[in-house]
């Protein structure tokens, strides 16, 4: 049977406020004639006009964090420890089959931003979809911060998921979660507003902070996640195997056979 893929990741990219100023990825393009002298180097009096079209080669100089792009997060990233008091495992320990199964949709991009998701929520939308969760789904929320990627208030924009509502779904065997927000977690700048009201220092991270009670991982800055159906796919996202980190960059990609296939694919 055919199959569709999505790509369901945001690119590494100048210029684009995908992250707070000091966490912004850094690029330094390399072109093919820029690269000569570094060729040359290697081969003692070789020159431009040697080469065809004189050129070398096309590199990159790339400064980043491992939360830049569409990543994977790891337990430890949350926290030291998971499951209430083991050692949090790093995104090189993470188990691959937690990254290749049936994903999920769920649709909250009519939620306020800064709105923090309960399980409520979360339970109403997959009776609305008429999906009962299997161990191992991956669960992917579609915000409104999809469609605001690439502007000066994405990092503002769309709802996060609450403590309760990740529990909701760590609880019925989900391992692996993702957004298409720039955190799993309402945006901080709701976030502040909360805690400068209340005092509650609760409140921060607490999506995040269900990995205490029971370890899991999850994908932050997807895209294109409007172009899903909210079931009938699979979620690749292998992470980048980096030891010891607390998350690792993915090309996330969304699988579909034909009959679940959307209209369109970007």
């Amino acid at each position: 049977m055919a199959r569709q893929f999505i790509d369901i990741s945001i690119p590494l990219e100048n210029g684009v406020v995908s992250d707070p100023p000091a966490y912004l990825p850094k690029i330094e393009y390399i072109d093919h004639q820029m690269s000569v002298p570094e060729l040359a180097k290697f081969f003692p009096g070789l020159q431009p006009q040697d080469l065809p079209d004189g050129e070398a080669w096309a590199i990159e100089k790339i400064e980043l964090i491992t939360h830049n792009g569409t990543h994977l997060d790891a337990p430890y990233h949350f926290a030291s420890t998971m499951n209430q008091g083991e050692r949090a495992i790093t995104i090189d320990e993470v188990p691959l089959d937690w990254c290749f199964r049936p994903g999920v949709k769920l649709d909250f991009r009519g939620f306020d931003d800064g709105y923090v998701v309960r399980a409520a929520d979360v339970e109403a939308e997959l009776a609305r979809i008429g999906h009962t969760l299997s161990p191992f789904d991956i669960v992917v929320i579609n915000t409104r911060a999809g469609l605001r990627y690439g502007h000066d208030d994405y990092l503002k924009a769309g709802c996060g998921m609450g403590l309760e509502a990740t529990l909701y779904l760590l609880e019925r065997g989900v391992r692996l979660t993702g957004t298409d927000a720039w955190s799993w977690d309402a945006p901080f700048s709701h976030t502040a507003e909360r805690y400068a009201e209340t005092g509650d220092a609760g409140l921060i991270w607490e999506g995040h902070k269900a990995g205490r009670e029971i370890g899991y991982c999850h994908l932050e800055k997807l895209h294109n996640l409007e172009v899903l159906p909210a079931t009938g796919f699979t979620v690749s996202c292998f992470p980048v195997k980096i030891r010891a980190a607390s998350a690792g960059w993915t090309r996330a990609v969304a699988i579909l056979d034909d009959e679940a296939a959307p209209g369109s694919v970007r």
